[in-house]
C-alpha cells in the first residue's frame, strides 16, 4: 500500500485576456487582492493569433498575458479559485458593461491553473474525455508535461500553450518555483 504524503505547493497560475487593458487591470487588481502579489508576469500577445474561439463573444485583437503569484498554492484549492475567477469576470463585465466602457458584457476572461515541477494544469467548467472532476461543475486537465528538459504538448493542448515563447515563460517560472522549494525547504 502506497503512503500518503503530504502535497507539495504549486504555482498559481492565472492566464489573462481582455477586451483591452482596463478590463486586464481590473481583473489584475482582483486577483491580487485575492492571491497577493505577482510574482511573474508574461508578455503580453495577442490570444486572436492562436485561435478566433471567442471573437464572438468578445471581439478580436484580445491581449494575453499570464500571471504566476508569489504565494504558493495548494492544488487542491484549484475548483475554488475557478469559482471565484468565473464570478470575477462576471462582476467586471456587468460594471464596465453598465458603464459602456466595452462593447461585450463579457470583457475579461481569468483562467486559473497551476504549474508544479511536472506540469501545468488548468481548471475548466467543460468536460472532455481527458478532463477530471474535481467538484461543484469544474474539471482539470494537465495541458502540458514537463519531460526531458523541456515542455511536451498534448493532443489537447491550446495552441498559445504549445508557443515556443510562452513555454519560455513556464519555464522561467519552473525554475522560481525550484528556488522557492530550496529557500523554504520544501522537498
Amino acid at each position: 500500500m502506497g503512503e500518503i504524503r503530504k502535497v507539495k505547493p504549486v504555482l498559481l497560475l492565472i492566464a489573462a485576456f481582455g477586451v483591452d487593458e482596463e478590463a486586464l487591470a481590473l481583473g489584475k487588481a482582483r486577483v491580487e487582492r485575492e492571491f497577493g502579489p505577482i510574482a511573474m508576469e508574461s508578455p503580453t500577445y495577442r490570444f486572436d493569433d492562436f485561435t478566433h474561439y471567442y471573437d464572438k463573444e468578445m471581439g478580436a485583437a484580445l491581449p494575453k498575458r499570464f500571471w504566476i503569484f508569489e504565494r504558493l498554492a495548494d492544488p487542491g484549492d484549484l475548483a475554488a479559485i475557478k469559482i471565484k475567477t468565473n464570478a470575477w469576470e462576471e462582476e467586471i463585465g456587468a460594471k464596465l458593461y453598465a458603464e459602456g466602457k466595452v462593447p461585450t458584457p463579457r470583457p475579461l476572461n481569468l483562467d486559473p491553473g497551476y504549474i508544479e515541477l511536472g506540469k501545468l494544469i488548468l481548471a475548466s467548467t467543460k468536460d472532455h474525455a481527458h478532463r477530471i472532476y474535481l467538484r461543484d461543475g469544474i474539471f482539470a486537465e494537465t495541458t502540458l508535461m514537463y519531460a526531458q528538459k523541456q515542455w511536451k504538448a498534448l493532443p489537447w493542448s491550446y495552441a498559445d500553450y504549445q508557443d515556443p515563447k510562452n513555454q519560455e515563460f513556464f519555464s522561467e517560472c519552473r525554475i522560481y518555483l525550484k528556488k522557492r522549494f530550496q529557500e523554504e525547504g520544501v522537498s
